[in-house]
């Protein structure tokens, strides 16, 4: 296994997944309150490990079936990204929220939290976007390591995730704040800019 691509697929994988979105902001809520934490995060990073190896094992064959898929899906995702980045930086620029948790004094049940928590894993558009067509169109220059650059997204998507969940508690003072919130919306704007850049230029 190539180190520099598992290094590559890591901090790709890592960039993607740490924008924030319903399923992270579910995440994050868990880990707060302490409720099925584990669990919680184990099928989030499970999802996104089928996901990362369907779009990484099949998106060259159908690029390789379909020659004008993979420069549809770049330039696609490459303003997705643009456009992504730009709602980050118009919302850092304007936002003034914290975070909020619920205090249910009763812990729900396992199996609602977790078919919640699949259902916006698996019905939002934007996780297919990130793991299949962008790691998977992405993951095509590295021909035969495409499976180190894979293992390196995986590990990141269960890196990200179980800190998420388990960190939770350590990041309710920082959130708090609205200006943290302010600087990542801020620092996940320059990196969707760049994974931009990236997918026009091809390098």
């Amino acid at each position: 296994m190539n180190p520099s691509i598992f290094l590559t697929g890591l901090g790709m994988g890592l960039s993607l997944i740490v924008a924030i979105g319903a399923q992270n902001a579910f995440v994050l809520r868990q880990g707060l309150k302490g409720e099925h934490v584990l669990a919680v995060s184990l099928t989030c990073a499970v999802s996104d490990a089928v996901l990362i190896v369907i779009g990484v094992t099949s998106f060259g064959r159908i690029a390789a079936w379909l020659p004008w898929v993979d420069p549809v899906m770049r330039i696609g995702g490459a303003a997705f990204l643009a456009w992504y980045g730009a709602r980050s930086m118009m919302s850092a620029l304007r936002s003034t929220s914290t975070l909020s948790v619920e205090s249910d004094q009763a812990t729900k049940p396992l199996l609602p939290t977790l078919l919640t928590c699949l259902a916006l894993t698996w019905l939002n558009p934007h996780v297919y976007l990130d793991t299949v067509v962008l790691l998977g169109s992405i993951s095509t220059q590295f021909g035969g390591q495409q499976f180190a650059f894979a293992a390196g997204a995986v590990t990141g998507s269960f890196m990200f995730f179980f800190a998420l969940g388990f960190g939770a508690s350590l990041l309710r003072p920082i959130f708090a704040q609205p200006a943290a919130w302010r600087i990542l919306e801020v620092v996940i704007a320059l990196v969707m800019w760049a994974i931009a850049l990236k997918l026009i230029t091809g390098s």
